[in-house]
């Protein structure tokens, strides 16, 4: 397969994340940018992501969806990276757990709550996160014992959970709690991020 990695995406967009995982992956990749009411809705685009949504990446001839699959893929597809935990190592159990948990309860519950959705009483069960109060002591708990959430080091999964919370937290969807900010703090700190911030904060005031 070959090597050549290209980025669709749009500078407030959820591709920002994508892109500081490229920039910390540190191969070369193409970015092609979208608008969302012209290009991501045509025909071009709709035959890479039907959803017609960003981002999504395309590696040789694997196009891979959804930001956190984007994360999880390129993590595995570049190794010497070291942006996951090995295959056979006890903490890949912790790295697919956050990495997931951002996807599915953080997500969820943090856009119910950006959209004013409240859960009818008694009706939690019905929803994977039960209640963003649940979700945010639940992150707490493990953040306040452990500076990354696998292995001890830096990963993937927390690339993709820091940026949820540092989004959420920006935006009010996220309480600014001292152990979301410390994670935060430390994750914005590095190189690749910052590189990631500026090419879509001057892409960004481009548009």
């Amino acid at each position: 397969m070959s090597d050549a990695l290209i980025l669709y995406t749009n500078p407030q967009s959820r591709g920002r994340i994508a892109r500081w995982m490229l920039e910390e992956v540190g191969r070369p990749y193409e970015t092609v940018l979208l608008d969302y009411e012209t290009t991501m809705k045509a025909p071009d685009y709709l035959s890479i992501n039907p959803m017609g949504k960003v981002p999504a990446l395309r590696h040789g001839d694997a196009v891979v969806t959804e930001t956190a699959a984007i994360c999880a893929y390129l993590a595995d597809a570049f190794p010497e990276a070291g942006l996951a935990p090995p295959h056979g190592d006890p903490a890949r159990g912790p790295y697919y757990r956050w990495m997931f948990f951002a996807a599915g309860p953080l997500e969820a519950a943090a856009t119910n709550k950006a959209l004013g959705f409240e859960l009818p009483p008694g009706r939690e069960r019905m929803a994977g996160y039960g209640t963003l109060a649940l979700v945010l002591d639940t992150l707490e708990a493990m953040l306040s014992q452990a500076e990354y959430v696998a292995g001890g080091r830096f990963s993937a999964a927390d690339l993709y959970l820091g940026s949820g919370l540092g989004w959420g937290m920006l935006f009010g969807t996220v309480e600014k709690r001292p152990a979301f900010e410390r994670y935060w703090e430390r994750l914005a700190a590095r190189p690749a991020y910052k590189r990631a911030a500026e090419i879509d904060d001057a892409l960004a005031a481009g548009a």
